[in-house]
């Protein structure tokens, strides 16, 4: 068993965690594009689309923590939610990159390192023995 394998589940509860704190984006959508990319939408089509975007990633969030004790479900929940985050790092580096300086640098290299962790349990836990 590696060593991935064997921290999965507070990687996954840890990582769900900080992923559900994005809820902040469905409750006070301005102040979370503030916070994240120090800019902000206007009008009611971005509250719609910035309150589903926080609502989505929270609920990867909840879904890791949720596969984190349950193991039936772990690799289908690691593979939604690491591609989730790899869509968020693609679009952050092929359109805001000026955003990286804050805290969606932070995010991108966070989720980054999620990603690869999510990665090396996937792999480790196709090996036989």
């Amino acid at each position: 068993m590696g060593f991935v394998t064997r921290l999965i589940k507070p990687i996954m509860f840890i990582s769900g965690g900080l992923t559900l704190t994005m809820i902040y984006a469905a409750l006070a959508p301005q102040a979370a594009l503030t916070a994240m990319f120090g800019d902000t939408l206007s009008g009611p089509l971005a509250e719609i689309i910035v309150r589903n975007w926080g609502a989505l990633i929270a609920i990867g969030g909840a879904t890791l923590i949720w596969g984190a004790f349950a193991p039936t479900v772990r690799t289908q929940v690691l593979l939604a939610v690491g591609l989730s985050k790899l869509v968020f790092i693609g679009l952050v580096l092929g359109f805001g990159r000026q955003y990286l300086a804050g805290q969606a640098g932070v995010a991108v290299g966070l989720d980054a390192v999620c990603v690869l962790l999510f990665a090396l349990y996937l792999l480790e836990s196709q090996r036989p023995g």
